[in-house]
C-alpha cells in the first residue's frame, strides 16, 4: 500500500487544481508582494514531488526554521480562504455561512431590520435545499434578535418563529436519530460483516428495530428518506438479506430520481446510492441490470451535474471499478478482468491519499480473485500477501480471515503441499483469534489437511464430496457470507471436471445472458 505523506500543508497543495493555485495566486497577491514569504512558501511545496521539510526551509531565503511551523499554518489558511472564495458560488453550505456571516455583521452595527432581511432570504435557501442545521441556526438568530429588539418585523412574529422552531427541531431530531443510525450500522458493517449466527442476528435486528420504533416514516422529508433507505440497505447487508438491500438501494437511487435537484447539491450520496446497489446485484447475480446500472454510473461520472471535483474522481474511481471487477466476477471472464489491473494500480496510487485503507484492501483481495479465476496463481499469492501482512488486523478482519483460506487454497494449485500443511496450523490459529471460524472455513481447513494423503479417484472423491457438504451448508441461515468473498464451489467443480475455473463460471453464467 502506498505510503501517504503525513504533512497536511502539502498534501492540500497537491490536492489543488490548476485553476485553484492560478486563483490562490491572484488573491495571494492583492494585499501581499510577489516575493511574500508565504508566497514563495506555496512555491516550494508545489514543486517538489516528495516531502522533505529540511530541504524546503534551505530552499527559502530569510526564514528560519524555528519560523516555519506559523509560516506553513500561515499558508494554510490562505489557501482555505481562497478556496472558500473559488467555491462560494458552486456550494450553498459556503454560501449560506456567508450570508449568516454578513447578517452577523449587520447585526453589530445595529443594522437589525437589514439584518433579518438578510437572514430571511438565507431561511429560504436553507429550507429549499435541506440545509435543516444551517435553517435552524438561522431561527435561533432570528429569534435573537426579536427578544432583544422591537422590530415590529411582523404581526405574531414571535409565535410563528417558535412555531418553526418548534418543527425544525422535530426535523433534526429524526435526521440525527437516523444519520446515527446509518453510521453506527456502517461502523458495524466495517468491524464485523456480516451476522454469522441467530444471535448475532437478534443483537442487530432488535437494534435497529428498536431505533426506528417511534420515527413516523410517513412524513419525512429528502435527507431523512435517504437516512432511512441507507440504514435498511446496511442492515439488510449485514443480516445477508440481500434482497431487501436491493429493494432499499433502489429506493435510495429512485429519491434523487424523484428530487432530480438534489443530484447537483448531493452527488456524492447519489453515488454512493448507485454503489450499494451495483453490489446487491452482484450478490443476487443479476447481471443484465448490473450492467445497465453500471453504464448509468459511467454517464453520471462523465457528465456530472456540478463540476467535478478531488471527492467525486475518488469515489466515481472506486465505486466504477469495483462493478467493472464484480461484473467479470458474475461473467467468469477473470482472463479479461485482469488486463485492467495495471491501469487500477495506477489510479489506486493516484488516490492513494483520498482511499480509506479498507478499501484499498477490498481492492486487493478482488485484483487476487481476478488472477486467482484466471488460474495466475502466483500474483493472487502476491495481492494477497499485501492484505495479510498488513499491520491492523482488526481492520475489515473478515477480509484478513478469507485472504489466509484463498492464500492456501493457491498454494495448493501450485503445488506446495508442504507450505500448505505448514500454513495451516497458522491460519486456524488466526481464525480462532479473531473468532471468525465458521462452517465453510473448517470444512475447507480439514479437506486440506487431508489432500496430501490423497491421489488419483480418491482426490476425486473428495473434491465431490467437500463440494456436496457446502452445499449443503449453503442452504443454512448465515452461512451465506464465505461464499460471497470465495466462490469455493465453483473450485471444486473445476478440479472435479478438470476445467479453468472461470470456464466453470461461465458455464453458469450462460444461460442466465
Amino acid at each position: 500500500m502506498a505510503n501517504q505523506p503525513n504533512d497536511y500543508l502539502y498534501q492540500l497543495i497537491k490536492s489543488l487544481t490548476k485553476a485553484e493555485k492560478r486563483a490562490f495566486k491572484i488573491y495571494a497577491t492583492r494585499n501581499s508582494t510577489p516575493d511574500a514569504k508565504f508566497i514563495k512558501l506555496f512555491d516550494a511545496v508545489d514543486k517538489v514531488t516528495d516531502y522533505d521539510e529540511e530541504a524546503i526551509i534551505k530552499s527559502l531565503k530569510g526564514v528560519k526554521k524555528r519560523q516555519f511551523s506559523n509560516l506553513k499554518a500561515h499558508l494554510y489558511k490562505q489557501i482555505l480562504t481562497s478556496l472558500r472564495l473559488t467555491n462560494i458560488n458552486h456550494n450553498v453550505d459556503i454560501m449560506l455561512r456567508e450570508q449568516i456571516d454578513h447578517a452577523r455583521i449587520l447585526y453589530n452595527k445595529g443594522l437589525y431590520k437589514q439584518s433579518l432581511r438578510l437572514l430571511d432570504k438565507a431561511k429560504s435557501l436553507a429550507h429549499q435545499n435541506h440545509r435543516h442545521s444551517l435553517e435552524y441556526e438561522i431561527l435561533t438568530f432570528e429569534r435573537i434578535i426579536e427578544s432583544q429588539y422591537i422590530t415590529r418585523s411582523l404581526k405574531n412574529r414571535a409565535d410563528e418563529l417558535i412555531e418553526q422552531a418548534e418543527e425544525k427541531l422535530q426535523t433534526l431530531s429524526n435526521y440525527n436519530r437516523l444519520s446515527n443510525l446509518s453510521l453506527r450500522l456502517y461502523g458495524i458493517y466495517i468491524k464485523a460483516g456480516h451476522v454469522r449466527d441467530q444471535t448475532d442476528y437478534e443483537n442487530i435486528s432488535r437494534y435497529f428495530k428498536k431505533e426506528l420504533d417511534d420515527i413516523d416514516k410517513e412524513n419525512l422529508g429528502f435527507f431523512e428518506q435517504l437516512y432511512l433507505y441507507v440504514s435498511y440497505a446496511w442492515y439488510s447487508l449485514i443480516v445477508q438479506d440481500f434482497l431487501l438491500q436491493y429493494r432499499y438501494a433502489q429506493k435510495w437511487v429512485d429519491l434523487f430520481h424523484d428530487n432530480p435537484d438534489m443530484l447537483e447539491l448531493e452527488p456524492i450520496w447519489y453515488l454512493k446510492g448507485q454503489h450499494v446497489l451495483l453490489e446487491a446485484l452482484f450478490i443476487l447475480g443479476h447481471y443484465k441490470k448490473h450492467e445497465e446500472v453500471k453504464r448509468n454510473l459511467e454517464s453520471f461520472l462523465d457528465n456530472p451535474p456540478i463540476r467535478s471535483n478531488e471527492n467525486l474522481e475518488t469515489l466515481g474511481f472506486m465505486y466504477l471499478y469495483t462493478s467493472k471487477i464484480n461484473g467479470h466476477f458474475i461473467a467468469g471472464t477473470f482472463s479479461e478482468g485482469v488486463k485492467m489491473v495495471p491501469e487500477l494500480n495506477r489510479k489506486i496510487e493516484k488516490y492513494a491519499q483520498q482511499v480509506d485503507p479498507h478499501r484499498i484492501l477490498v481492492f486487493y483481495y478482488k485484483i487476487a480473485c481476478l488472477y486467482f479465476g484466471a488460474g495466475n496463481n502466483d500474483k493472487a499469492i502476491d495481492y494477497l500477501n499485501k492484505i495479510i501482512n498488513y499491520p491492523d488486523q482488526k481492520l475489515r478482519e473478515d477480509l484478513h480471515c478469507f485472504a489466509r483460506i484463498l492464500n492456501l487454497i493457491a498454494h495448493y494449485e501450485l503445488g506446495n503441499q508442504t507450505h500448505v500443511e505448514y500454513q495451516i496450523r497458522s491460519v486456524y490459529r488466526f481464525l480462532r483469534k479473531m473468532n471468525d471460524l465458521n462452517l465453510v472455513q473448517q470444512e475447507i481447513l480439514n479437506f486440506l489437511q487431508n489432500l496430501g494423503k490423497a491421489n488419483g479417484s480418491s482426490l476425486k472423491e473428495k473434491f465431490i464430496k467437500l463440494r456436496e457438504r457446502l452445499l449443503e451448508i449453503n442452504e443454512m441461515p448465515y452461512q451465506k457470507r464465505p461464499f460471497l468473498y470465495l466462490d469455493i464451489i465453483s473450485w471444486l467443480e473445476s478440479k472435479i471436471h478438470n476445467k479453468p475455473v472461470q470456464d466453470v463460471i461461465n458455464e453458469k453464467f450462460t444461460p442466465r445472458h
